[in-house]
C-alpha cells in the first residue's frame, strides 16, 4: 500500500493515505512536519500567491511561502472563489457507453412509477401535530405487531407549515406533496391541525395526479380523538397495501441520488470516484442518477458545464450556479463559507478542494438536465438538482425530486438516513469498522488494493439488493428524517 498519492501529474501537492512523520521522504521530498491522513503536503517550494494544484486544478492560492515537505492547509492557503462569473460553452466530446441491463423487483404504481419500498407514512402538514403523527404510528404498530405486505410504518415530522409566507410557504407545501406521491409509499396519511396556513383544503386542491386509494386526509381539530381516527385511516391504507407484490422490472426505471456528507481528505480519492463509476454504470444501463449540493459545485462547475448534453442544458447549469451564488449575496454572505469544521479536520482546505472531490460522484456521463425547486426528475441519465449541501435537506430534496434511494459518501460518519433508503459509504476502512452501525459499504478498501473495478461491481450489487428490499443500516436502526429547505421570514 502506498502511503501517499499524487492525484494528477500537474499537482504540486500530495495527499497522505496514512499518517506521515517529520523527516520521512516521499516523492523525493523530506517532510518538515507530521502529516495526518487525508491532509496535503507540498511537493515543491510554493511561492506566496502561487496556485495550489490538486486533481489537476487550482484549489486556492498560497498565502505565504510554503517549503517543499510542509503541511498545506487552511493556515497557508486561501480560496480563489468569488461571486457570480461568466461562463463559456465549451462542450467535451463524451462517449456514452451502453451496458447490459439487470432486473430489479419493484412495486408498480398507478401512474407508471415504480417503488422499491412499500411503506405507510404519516406526514404532518404543520409541526404542531408532529407528536400526534408519531403517536398514531406507535399505536398502529402496537395494534398490528408484525406487518404483512408493508415494509415499514413511519411518521416524518418537521417544524414548518405555519407562520410561513411566500416562497417558503409554497416550497413546504410542494415538498410535502411530492412526498405524498412518492412511489416508495404504499399509503400516506396526511395529518393537519386545522388552523395552519398550510391549509388542508389548499393542499388537496393543488395535489394533482395522486392515487386516492393510497392517500387519506385528517384534520385533528375536526375530530374528537385524532389518534384513534388516524389509526383507523391507517388501517384502511394497510388493508389496501397488503395486495401489493414485487414484480420484475428493468433497472432503467431506477432513480439514484448522489450525496456526500462529513467529507474528509480521502473522499475525492475513494468513495466519491467509486460512486462516480457506479453512476456511469447505472446511466449506461438506462437508469437515472442525480447530483445535488450546488455550493459544493463551486470551483468545479466548469467541469460539469463542459459535460452538458447541449447548449440549453449548459445555460441551465449556469443559472443553477449563479442563482445559488445570488442566494448567498441576498443575505450578504460569502459564497465560499465552506468547508465545515469536520471537513477541515479531515484534510479539506478550501471549497474548491471539496468541490473537485464532490463532483466526482457524477462520474463522466453527460449532464442531461437540471432540476430546479419543486421539480421532478424526468430525464434519464445524469441530472443536477438545485439545493444546499446540508445533509438532511439535500437527501430530502433528492427524495422529493423522485429518487428511490441515495448513495451517501462520508469520511467522518453519520447515523443519518432520509425518507428514502440512504446507503452510506465510508471513505476509509477505519470508519467502516468503528461505526459499522452507521456504514453500509467500505470504499476505503480501494486504498489498499486499488481495485475500483471490483469495488464498483460490489457497490452496484448493493444498489440492486437495496432496490430489491435489502434494508440499509439507517433503516434497520430507524434513523429516518426529513428537513425542509427554508429561506425566508417566519411570522
Amino acid at each position: 500500500m502506498n502511503k501517499f498519492i499524487k492525484i494528477n501529474d500537474c499537482d504540486n501537492v500530495a495527499v497522505a493515505l496514512e499518517p506521515l512523520f517529520k523527516g520521512e521522504a516521499y516523492c523525493g521530498v523530506c517532510l518538515t512536519e507530521d502529516i495526518q491522513r487525508g491532509h496535503k503536503f507540498a511537493l515543491c517550494d510554493i511561492s506566496q500567491g502561487q496556485k495550489i494544484i490538486k486533481y489537476g486544478n487550482p484549489i486556492g492560492y498560497a498565502t505565504e511561502n510554503i517549503a517543499a515537505g510542509s503541511h498545506v492547509h487552511e493556515h497557508n492557503v486561501s480560496t480563489n472563489l468569488g461571486e457570480q462569473l461568466t461562463y463559456c460553452y465549451n462542450p467535451s466530446l463524451l462517449r456514452q457507453s451502453k451496458l447490459k441491463s439487470v432486473e430489479i423487483n419493484v412495486y408498480h404504481r398507478f401512474d407508471g412509477q415504480i417503488g422499491i419500498r412499500n411503506e405507510l407514512w404519516v406526514i404532518p402538514l404543520v409541526g404542531c401535530v408532529a407528536a400526534e403523527a408519531r403517536q398514531i404510528v406507535k399505536v398502529f404498530r402496537a395494534k398490528h405487531g408484525e406487518l404483512k405486505g408493508v415494509t415499514d410504518v413511519c411518521a416524518y415530522s418537521h417544524p414548518y407549515g405555519c407562520s410561513q409566507i411566500g416562497e417558503d410557504h409554497i416550497r413546504t407545501r410542494t415538498l410535502l406533496q411530492q412526498m405524498v406521491k412518492h412511489p416508495n409509499a404504499a399509503g400516506v396519511l396526511v395529518l393537519g391541525l386545522g388552523c395552519e396556513n398550510n391549509k388542508m383544503s389548499d393542499f388537496i386542491a393543488t395535489l394533482d395526479n395522486y392515487d386516492a386509494n393510497r392517500v387519506r386526509f385528517l384534520v385533528a381539530q375536526d375530530v374528537e380523538d385524532e389518534i384513534a381516527e388516524g389509526v383507523r385511516l391507517l388501517d384502511e391504507l394497510y388493508l389496501y397495501a397488503q395486495n401489493d407484490v414485487r414484480v420484475a422490472c428493468d433497472i432503467g426505471c431506477l432513480k439514484v441520488g448522489l450525496k456526500c456528507g462529513g467529507s474528509d481528505g480521502l473522499s475525492g480519492l475513494t468513495a466519491n470516484p467509486l460512486v462516480g463509476i457506479v453512476s456511469d454504470k447505472l446511466v449506461a444501463m438506462g437508469a437515472t442518477t442525480v447530483l445535488t449540493e450546488v455550493p459544493e459545485m463551486f470551483g468545479a462547475e466548469q467541469l460539469l458545464m463542459d459535460r452538458a448534453k447541449d447548449e440549453q442544458t449548459f445555460c441551465k447549469i449556469v443559472k443553477l450556479i449563479n442563482g445559488f451564488k445570488q442566494y448567498y449575496a441576498d443575505y450578504n454572505q460569502p459564497c465560499y463559507e465552506n468547508p465545515s469544521p469536520g471537513n477541515r479536520a479531515g484534510g479539506i482546505t478550501t471549497l474548491e478542494d471539496k468541490s473537485l472531490g464532490c463532483v466526482q460522484k457524477s462520474g463522466s456521463s453527460a449532464v442531461n438536465d437540471v432540476v430546479f425547486d419543486g421539480g421532478n426528475v424526468t430525464e434519464t441519465g445524469l441530472n443536477l438538482l438545485n439545493g444546499p449541501g446540508n445533509d438532511m435537506v439535500a437527501v430530502t430534496n433528492l427524495g422529493c425530486a423522485g429518487c428511490h434511494l441515495v448513495l451517501f459518501t462520508t469520511g467522518r460518519g453519520t447515523p443519518f438516513g432520509g425518507f428514502v433508503p440512504t446507503v452510506k459509504i465510508s471513505t476509509n476502512s477505519e470508519l467502516a469498522t468503528r461505526k459499522h452501525k452507521w456504514i453500509d459499504f467500505d470504499a476505503g478498501r480501494v486504498i489498499v488494493d486499488g481495485a475500483f473495478d471490483v469495488a464498483s461491481e460490489d457497490l452496484l450489487q448493493l444498489v440492486v439488493d437495496t432496490a430489491n428490499g435489502k434494508l440499509t443500516v439507517s433503516e434497520q436502526t430507524d434513523c429516518r428524517d426529513i428537513a425542509l429547505f427554508k429561506t425566508g421570514v417566519t411570522l
